[in-house]
């Protein structure tokens, strides 16, 4: 019988049986499954929240939403509470969930503004909402009031960005509906930069300004002081005005600086380049084939040889993260250099070119994000790099590597 097949509780299965206990089945040998992985260095991790500490003297609540940048939340999460980090911003509530089952009990913030009938979840699972409207502060109160039992909400006051949060001209209506909510409890005041990372002096200055007004108008309506939050990774780089209460660090936890080129942090400048990656990615050399001159690689044959060329196919592909823009653009490494991407980039498996990496066979490890040594030869992959050549952010190149790539956590 397959190994695959299902057992009923008495440990056997005959046709037509539905079984009644599912046996969870045996994992499989490291030796049979694909060469493809993700390392997390967890040591880079905390070191980067190091760094961060000698930016801010205020609280950081790091940004762990889409699984903490891809990364993996919940081994993110547990290191970085365990690292003294004071609380976690998710986008989701699922996100929130997924943290609190895996036992973190620090300070956890919903920021994504939606929530439909998510009371019982939010109070159950101890998870702070952000809310951004009047209809949600209506919902969310008499919900709390029906319960007994009064909810920590922060609220979201839109200085520019125009995506979530109460527009200047609503603000009245929504912080008289706020105060009326008794059952609420007004714990925190949240805006978002629309350009942090833009080096005017005004693109943090007028959001800055708004927000002043905001603080302001509460206090005119009655409401409690309560912390403030705004700065993300680039703006806790750049303005220490930002800071204000707390902070909140997203990319910069990964290692990636937020910042532009030339754009100097606000700090000893022998801090900026300190951030180190956390995470890589890598796999290896499955297939060989030596191309001649005029033959065509992969899908559509967009990529044809003009010589004769040495091609080796690893298997990660664009269901894997390895974004299908990096076709007959990107680069891998293998032997401690460089090995372009040729052909289209397919679901599963990538194509390059090692006809200029001596001695290049099937079994060497490739690396598609991160440093690789062989011998005197080393180079790197950063997510900035891969950025470039898909026409995006980091941001999207961390977070497009998908579950089906196993994470595997080191603490050298």
């Amino acid at each position: 019988m397959a190994d695959d097949a299902l057992e009923d509780d008495d440990g056997s299965a005959e046709d037509g049986d539905i079984p009644r206990v599912f046996r969870p089945r045996r994992a499989l040998p490291t030796d049979v499954v694909r060469p493809t992985r993700a390392e997390v260095n967890l040591s880079h991790l905390r070191h980067n929240l190091h760094v961060l500490r000698r930016v801010t003297d205020v609280p950081i609540w790091g940004v762990l939403k889409a699984d903490a940048y891809g990364h993996g939340a919940k081994a993110v999460g547990r290191t970085l509470e365990r690292a003294g980090m004071n609380g976690i911003c998710v986008a989701l509530v699922e996100e929130g969930v997924e943290l609190r089952e895996a036992g973190l009990t620090c300070p956890i913030l919903v920021m994504g503004g939606y929530y439909g009938d998510a009371y019982r979840e939010l109070s159950h699972f101890d998870l702070t909402p952000v809310l951004v409207d009047r209809g949600q502060v209506e919902a969310l109160g008499k919900a709390a009031a029906a319960g007994g039992t009064r909810a920590s909400v922060h609220v979201k006051l839109d200085t520019g960005m125009s995506r979530l949060g109460v527009r200047p001209d609503e603000w009245p209506a929504f912080l008289d509906a706020l105060r009326g909510a008794t059952a609420l409890g007004l714990t925190g005041v949240m805006t978002h930069f629309a350009r942090a990372d833009d080096p005017d002096p005004l693109a943090l200055a007028e959001p800055l300004a708004a927000f002043g007004r905001g603080i302001a108008e509460l206090a005119r309506r009655g409401l409690p002081a309560a912390p403030t939050h705004a700065a993300g990774s680039a703006a806790i780089l750049r303005s220490r005005e930002a800071h204000l209460s707390l902070v909140r660090p997203g990319i910069a936890l990964f290692g990636v600086d937020p910042l532009p080129s030339g754009v100097p942090w606000l700090t000893d400048p022998g801090l900026a380049g300190q951030l180190k990656p956390v995470m890589s990615v890598h796999s290896r050399i499955v297939a060989s084939r030596r191309l001649r001159a005029g033959d065509a690689v992969g899908y559509g044959g967009t990529f044809r040889a003009a010589r004769s060329t040495d091609l080796a196919t690893i298997p990660i592909g664009y269901a894997d993260g390895l974004d299908r823009a990096l076709s007959n653009r990107g680069a891998v490494l293998v032997r401690g250099q460089r090995a372009p991407i040729v052909g289209v980039v397919s679901m599963d498996m990538t194509t390059i070119d090692v006809t200029d990496v001596p001695g290049a066979e099937i079994g060497d490890d490739v690396v598609v994000l991160g440093s690789q040594k062989y011998g005197d030869r080393t180079d790197t992959i950063r997510a900035e790099e891969i950025a470039q050549w898909m026409g995006s952010i980091a941001w999207e190149a961390l977070t497009n590597i998908s579950r089906r790539v196993p994470r595997f956590y080191r603490q050298p």
